[in-house]
């Protein structure tokens, strides 16, 4: 499973309307980022057969001072495999986002 610590830990990021983490790639996604989402961001990989830990390197979130935003063309974003085997009564999550500006 994937989780993001905040700064420092036990500060862990909390999903919420703004915050999402995949839990098929384990990136970090932030909509409409606030000066509150300024530090570091480091993520954490844990086994859940073993329950070991890895932590990954701190990466710094920063505000542009120029007040500049990047350039992105709208798209959806999607990695669905070709086809998706489940047993019925089971449950079934599918991740899509639209990214863009």
């Amino acid at each position: 499973s994937f989780a993001w610590i905040f700064n420092e830990y036990p500060s862990f990021v909390q999903e919420d309307s703004r915050r999402f983490v995949s839990q098929e790639t384990g990136h970090l996604y932030i909509a409409k980022v606030e000066p509150s989402d300024v530090g570091n961001y480091t993520c954490v990989v844990t086994s859940t057969v073993t329950n070991s830990q890895v932590l990954g390197s701190p990466t710094p979130l920063v505000l542009r001072t120029d007040g500049v935003m990047g350039e992105y063309e709208p798209k959806i974003e999607v990695q669905f495999p070709e086809t998706l085997p489940a047993a019925k009564g089971s449950t079934v999550k599918l991740e899509c986002f639209a990214l863009g500006k």
